[in-house]
């Protein structure tokens, strides 16, 4: 399965547009995460535990996207994008959307 944020795939044609396709996951906040992430608040500093939280949830949404994808028949997703939104205090939705398409 192709996936690429571009509209095209350079040296390939697109034989049919099969729709939006999409995956999402909503992710909470860890205790021990927020403990750590207000001791580098004091310091400066990365937020591991947030980025790997963010880099998990990433994969969970196209994950779920490409599978959604396979499951219409197409070989590639075009012209993917990602959005997040505050569900409740302490919550997030990280969405992955795109275009489902076959290619040849």
């Amino acid at each position: 399965m192709i996936v690429s944020n571009m509209e095209i795939i350079p040296g390939k044609h697109i034989k049919e547009h099969l729709g939006l396709v999409q995956g999402s996951t909503v992710r909470t906040k860890h205790v021990g995460r927020d403990i750590l992430a207000s001791f580098k608040n004091l310091f400066g500093g990365e937020l591991r535990g947030y980025t790997e939280l963010l880099h998990e949830s990433r994969e969970e949404a196209v994950n779920r996207m490409k599978r959604q994808a396979q499951a219409i028949g197409a070989n590639a997703v075009l012209n993917v994008r990602f959005s997040t939104s505050s569900v409740t205090h302490g919550a997030a939705e990280l969405f992955a959307y795109g275009t489902a398409v076959k290619i040849e």
